[in-house]
């Protein structure tokens, strides 16, 4: 009989550790948890959300270019890495242009501007700026093209946020005066990433003959 007992008791002891084992599991062991089958369905059409390289590349079509980089750089004297103008997509001779610098990971100043939070350094933005400006005032009918284009002024200047990896930055330069006779240049300015404005001001430049 008292064998008998003890068997029982051992027997009732192993179902009570049974029933505790998921409050005995270690710390830091992994909680296994079984998904129920409906959660594991393939995902239906009205859920998927896909697009594909096609659509998403017919959505970044780009403009075609009235000077590509090409007749940029024949345009304006700056190389690299201080040619901040990839392309002009619209231009009006002795008024006004519009020009295109994609911003990549790529550019040097990120480096250190800054390495943990890149950001394109607003005085770049200007200079950006300047050189759309420079497209203008480099032809004809405002000068020649032979000489050297420098800053004299900038005023009114404001950003209104960062421009970062990946963005593309939009510029606008509008001539507002010339005065040939001390070949000073005035053009107001403005910059958008994805619509939003990003800075803007006015520019004063001084051509100066070789």
């Amino acid at each position: 009989r008292r064998r008998r007992r003890r068997e029982r008791e051992m027997l009732a002891t192993l179902i009570a550790c049974a029933s505790l084992a998921p409050a005995l599991r270690p710390v830091g062991a992994p909680l296994r948890v079984t998904a129920p089958r409906a959660a594991l369905a393939e995902p239906t059409e009205e859920t998927s959300e896909w697009s594909g390289a096609a659509v998403w590349s017919k959505a970044f079509a780009e403009p075609e270019a009235v000077f590509e980089i090409n007749r940029v750089k024949e345009i304006l004297p700056h190389r690299y890495p201080f040619l901040l103008v990839d392309k002009v997509i619209e231009f009006e001779a002795g008024k006004r242009a519009v020009g295109i610098k994609k911003v990549t990971a790529n550019e040097e100043f990120f480096n250190g501007h800054f390495p943990n939070r890149p950001i394109m350094p607003g005085v770049l933005q200007v200079e950006a700026m300047a050189q759309v400006g420079g497209i203008v005032a480099l032809q004809e009918p405002i000068t020649d093209g032979k000489g050297d284009f420098f800053f004299a002024g900038v005023n009114n200047v404001k950003w209104r946020r960062p421009v970062v990896p990946g963005d593309t930055l939009v510029m606008e330069m509008e001539l507002t005066a010339f005065k040939a006779k001390f070949g000073l240049v005035k053009m107001k300015g403005v910059a958008y990433v994805d619509g939003q404005k990003v800075v803007e001001g006015d520019f004063q430049f001084a051509m100066v003959k070789q």
